[in-house]
Formats: C-alpha cells, structure tokens, sequence
C-alpha cells in the first residue's frame, strides 16, 4: 500500500515504526520540520516531504494522487481535517483523521462522508478505553478483545505465592479448567508461545485467552480478584481523564478528579455533575491522603507529565492496595518505565498508532487477506491475529495434531458461529469459523502464512 503520514510528531513517529516494520507498504511522511523528517527517513528506510500539508503542491509531491491512504496526525484538528479534505479532492485514497476535541468528536459522523473519512481516532479517548477496560479487571494488567468482544486475551503477574508458581501449563490446564490457554508467557526480557512442559515461575507475566465468562471462572479458581472497582481517583483533568471518567460514571462506578487549574475543574463540573472534582494539587502527598488515596479501590494518573505520575503511581503503591493506572507519554522510555513495576502503564501514543495498524491490516483484507482483528502482546514481541477461515483454507477440516505450524505459533481459540473453543490436538476448524493465532513472527497476512 502508498501510504503518506501528515505531522511527524509522537504518534506520526511511531505510525511511521509500526508500518515499515510491514515491510508491504511504501510510506512517505510529511513535516514542516527538516531535521525530523530526514530522521525518519534514515531510520526505517521511508520517503520524506518537509513542507506544509495544507499546501496541495507539497501533498502531490508527496504522491497522494496515487496513495491508497493518508493519516493525518499532526497535533491541529483543523488542519487534520483540512488536510484529509485536500487529499479526497486530489486523489482517491482513503483517509484518517487524529481529532481530540470533543466538541469536533460529536459532530464528525454528520459529515465524516463528505470529508472522505474512513476512520477517526482520538489518543485521549481511545487511552480512556484502554483504562476503563482495565478498571473492569483490576487483577489483569492488558486485556485485548476478539470476536466482537466474545474472545479475550488477559495478561497478568504471577506472585511467589499465586497457586500457578512452579506449575506447568499442562498441569494447570488439568487443575484450574480447560476453558483457558496460556498463549504466552513473558520472562524478563524474553518471551515465549510455550507448550504444555513450560513451567511457570515467580515474576512471569502470563497471557491467557478465553471468553470473558471462563477467564473469570479461571482467575476465581486461582485467587484472584475479578470484580471490577467500585471508586477511583484521578489525578490531572484533562481529556482523558473527562473521557475516563464519563465511561466510569455510566459503569456504576464512583469519581473523584483531582485538578488543579480552577476555571477547568468548573468545566468538569459543568461536563460531568455526577463525579466530585476536587480543585487541588494532585502532586501533594497530603492532598492525596485527605482525598482517601489509601482506602481508594483504584488510582489513575494523567498528569501531562510523566515523572509526576510515575512518582504519584509509586508513591500510591505504598499507601494502597487498590488498582494503579501510570499515563506514560515518553515511549523512548518505556524500558526504564518497565522496571518499575508500575502495574498497569498506558502509553496513548503507542495505543493509538495500534488502533490505525489495525485498520491498514483491515484494509488489506479487502484486497486479498483474512484478517479480522489484530493485537500486539507480550509487550509487543508477538502477535495474536484473528482469522477468518475459507473454503478453500489449508488448515480447514484437517485435525489441529496434524498441521505442520511455524515455531513461535500456536492456534489459541476456536470461535465457530459464537462457541468459543479451546482447541486440542484432535479439533478440526471448519470453514467460517474465525479463530485466534499468537505468534512471534510479525506480518502474517494470511491463514496460510502460519504454516511450514
């Protein structure tokens, strides 16, 4: 595919990671900055443009006459959207807009057409998604959906006193039920798709898959708290945490935000009169006590800058038992960010650069590939894709013992007509089945592509 990103910032950037690594497309970026741009250009073998992307001559120069999509993701909605307008007049590619404010967000759909949109994504909102969904689970540190929401994929720590420590796979398969499948398992820096002879240790970060209702059967069986929280306080009032807490608000579950520009903790109260917005320093450790921080069931915090809320998250740890949410904007420090054991950290650019490599590999579909959904796990080491399953397929109808599958690459669930398999070595996947596969192995474009 020719695909051109507009606006090389952190999210362009990281678009710009994410699609090479595709090794299928050809990819140009556009930035009024020089040095940016070359930077790009020399780092993952890519076409550049410096110039502005409201200016048609520099998007013909960039090729959008002939581009099958364009990503606008510079840090202006208006110029997001202009620029997407501009490229359906100058060519016929599709486009995706980065919009962030909620007020352009509510009335988008009404002309989404007319400016030639096939998909809107707005960091804050999407990150908000990602929390809420966590603070459903609190136990589990990422979930990823499947199957419209029927199929999960769960990762969570082993504790030296959790019964799966020291066990292997096949052993707590027989033990805690076998609706669940470990699909893999992080150690340290390396990770693996294991088998049943893997042994589980203290420290590992586990990945299942199941349906909700045998992931919750599971975690029961194992020790592990599986209602959602009842209360949470946010610190930094900012968009995502007005997209967060109205999510929250509709769950059932009780807010408190933690904001301390005065005129904008007004706005919240105004956006959100069932939530209790304190007009505080969030950073203070004595705010944070008198607010209840040690008797809260979760703790989110989205400051807009990420020392703050890794020292708030570390500090919350020793004051709480509850649920802990760490915004991290940084990528380049994730590493370090890792160590920390933060529980559960959310990177929006990183979520939102996933959510568009979804939607490429989605396009792809439609020109020749089976690919419904696809997911990064094990901290971005692996895949986990959901196929659809032809006719003519070359793993239909044949028992799962006898298929000949890449290593690194395990055939993790079975959904056929909404029952959820968990598959065994004398299963069969029949055409329209859809099924979920985890492997190392980046870029698989079809079902076949897991094979020897």
């Amino acid at each position: 595919m020719n695909i051109i990103i507009v606006g090389c910032g952190k999210v362009g950037q990281k678009l710009a990671e994410k699609l090479s690594q595709e090794k299928e497309h050809n990819i140009t970026v556009i930035d009024l900055r020089y040095n940016v741009v070359q930077d790009l250009i020399n780092e993952y073998d890519i076409m550049g443009v410096c110039g502005s992307c409201s200016d048609l001559d520099t998007l013909t120069e960039a090729g959008v006459e002939t581009a099958d999509l364009l990503i606008a993701a510079t840090g202006a909605d208006e110029l997001n959207l202009l620029t997407c307008f501009m490229a359906k007049k100058a060519g016929e590619c599709q486009t995706i807009a980065r919009v962030r404010n909620p007020e352009y967000a509510k009335e988008l759909h009404i002309f989404k057409e007319d400016l030639g949109l096939a998909m809107i994504i707005n960091p804050e909102d999407t990150a908000a998604r990602e929390i809420a969904r966590i603070l459903r689970f609190p136990s589990v540190i990422k979930i990823d959906t499947f199957a419209k929401g029927r199929i999960e994929i769960l990762k969570f720590k082993v504790s030296a006193d959790s019964p799966v420590a020291n066990m292997k796979i096949a052993d707590m398969s027989m033990k805690f039920g076998g609706d669940v499948l470990v699909c893999g398992v992080e150690r340290g820096e390396n990770a693996y798709i294991p088998n049943g002879d893997f042994v589980i240790e203290n420290g590992d970060f586990v990945s299942i898959v199941s349906s909700p209702e045998g992931s919750v059967d599971f975690f029961k069986k194992i020790g592990v708290k599986t209602n959602r929280v009842k209360d949470t306080i946010i610190v930094g009032g900012g968009a995502t945490a007005y997209y967060l807490a109205k999510r929250l608000i509709s769950a059932g579950i009780r807010v408190k935000i933690i904001e301390q520009n005065a005129l904008r903790c007004e706005k919240l109260c105004e956006l959100l009169p069932k939530a209790s917005i304190i007009n505080a320093d969030g950073t203070e450790n004595r705010v944070l006590l008198e607010e209840g921080l040690d008797k809260a069931e979760s703790f989110v915090t989205l400051t807009n800058i990420d020392e703050e809320n890794v020292l708030l998250s570390l500090f919350a740890k020793t004051k709480m038992k509850g649920k802990i949410v760490t915004k991290v904007n940084r990528i380049a420090y994730d590493e370090v960010i890792d160590g920390l054991d933060l529980d559960t950290v959310i990177y929006p650019k990183n979520i939102t650069a996933d959510y568009i490599v979804r939607f490429v590999r989605a396009k792809k579909n439609s020109m020749g590939s089976n690919i419904e959904t696809m997911h990064l796990i094990l901290d971005g080491k692996a895949e986990a894709l959901e196929f659809r399953i032809q006719e003519n397929s070359p793993i239909a109808n044949i028992p799962l013992e006898q298929l000949k599958l890449k290593d690194n690459t395990r055939i993790a669930c079975i959904n056929r007509k909404g029952v959820i398999i968990t598959p065994h070595g004398k299963d069969v996947i029949k055409p329209k089945d859809t099924v979920i596969v985890v492997t190392t192995h980046k870029g698989s474009q079809d079902i076949s592509d897991i094979l020897l």
